[in-house]
């Protein structure tokens, strides 16, 4: 994006996604600026201190679903 174009954000409500200390957490619903044309999504300091206080154990969340996941190793992908 040139400097002469504006950045267009528009509130949307976004999922999360963090890989934190092997455990993979998912928050639906998050509100968030997203740029329109770059699809980067901008927190409010708020709504970053809720995530921080959800994953690390201090807010109890809606729901946990527990999953298993398996990996590729590189020996095994062709």
């Amino acid at each position: 994006m040139n400097s002469s174009q504006a950045e267009k954000l528009v509130e949307r409500r976004v999922t999360y996604t963090l890989e934190y200390e092997g455990k993979f957490y998912i928050i639906e619903n998050v509100p968030a600026r997203v740029n329109e044309a770059t699809g980067e999504q901008f927190f409010s300091p708020s709504t970053v201190e809720h995530l921080h206080r959800t994953i690390l154990g201090q807010a109890k969340p809606g729901k946990v679903v527990e999953r298993p996941f398996t990996t590729i190793s590189s020996r095994g992908a062709k």
